[in-house]
């Protein structure tokens, strides 16, 4: 199998990682420039131009599966050529909840539900696609946020303390679900996504979604991990769908885009958006992802006083 590993971030460099360790299957990175730090691990980075079609198909040539970690124009252009290349299997760059609990309307799409579309349409011309869902990464959590990992930038809510709780100043939001308990979360690091797509490969099961997560927690015990870390109680601020559509409105009233993002993926927590019960990829491999309260403190060894 050949596979084609699209955008450098963090999780494409776990992808690669993993894949270059199990060694059954060659594999390239697609990048819009040099990435000397990659071809120095003696991976192949091949440069492409996502607005050219024909560079893009050039480069697809003889590869069986796409692996997408970028987004937008890119993706949908991805798509197309990967299509006219003779790709058999598509994985999109859609690594967060579930696909039934998606809105129609989705405050948090980023180009995701189009992405969706078109592999849709073109599922009946021969290739095939398959989501895998993860929760929240872990990454949120991390310094610096996602974004330091090259992750979500596009979100407008991926930096440090953006999400839920805030480790260095030590403030928390806790969102509620309808029935008044902290709403739950299905969570995963990006290296375990990683390793979780590269092991998902070799499966004769290729269903529409894979489901995994390293982690499942209400948002206040996520928010006590942060506390034993540090040694002291965060300040909490306890959410309900009324308090947050409250707070939606004051940001929208601001204009600050930043802080409606930020409410936006409250809600959506709220809404049960990033967990699921069934981890249906956790069963199907041999394989232990780490612990959000294991994680955490190595992520932020010197980080804090």
């Amino acid at each position: 199998m050949r596979v084609a590993i699209a955008g450098t971030n963090r999780l494409a460099y776990w992808v690669a990682h993993y894949l270059a360790i199990e060694g059954q299957h060659q594999f390239i990175l697609l990048s819009r420039t040099p990435k000397l730090a990659l071809t120095a691990r003696t991976w192949q980075v091949v440069i492409v131009d996502y607005n050219n079609q024909g560079n893009l198909i050039f480069n697809l040539a003889g590869i069986d599966v796409v692996v997408s970690t970028v987004s937008g124009g890119a993706q949908l252009s991805l798509i197309d050529a990967a299509l006219n290349a003779g790709v058999e299997r598509f994985i999109p760059a859609d690594y967060g909840g579930s696909l039934s609990r998606r809105l129609p309307v989705d405050p948090l799409d980023r180009g995701q539900a189009a992405a969706i579309n078109r592999l849709q349409q073109y599922e009946p011309q021969g290739m095939a696609y398959t989501v895998f869902a993860c929760g929240i990464l872990y990454e949120r959590f991390f310094p610096g946020g996602t974004r330091s990992t090259n992750i979500g930038q596009s979100s407008g809510a991926s930096g440090e303390g953006d999400y839920l709780v805030n480790i260095r100043s030590m403030r928390s939001q806790i969102p509620h679900d309808a029935s008044g308990r902290p709403a739950m979360i299905s969570m995963t690091a990006v290296q375990d996504v990683g390793h979780f797509i590269v092991a998902a490969l070799d499966l004769p099961q290729r269903p529409r979604e894979f489901r995994m997560r390293g982690d499942r927690m209400n948002a206040s015990d996520l928010v006590r991990v942060a506390e034993v870390m540090r040694g002291t109680d965060f300040e909490r601020v306890q959410h309900n769908t009324a308090t947050l559509r409250d707070r939606l409105a004051l940001a929208r009233s601001s204009h600050n885009e930043q802080e409606i993002n930020r409410v936006h993926l409250l809600i959506a927590t709220s809404e049960g958006r990033f967990d699921f019960e069934d981890a249906n990829l956790n069963g199907m491999i041999d394989f232990t992802p780490i612990r959000f309260q294991d994680w955490l403190p190595t992520a932020w060894a010197g980080e804090l006083p």
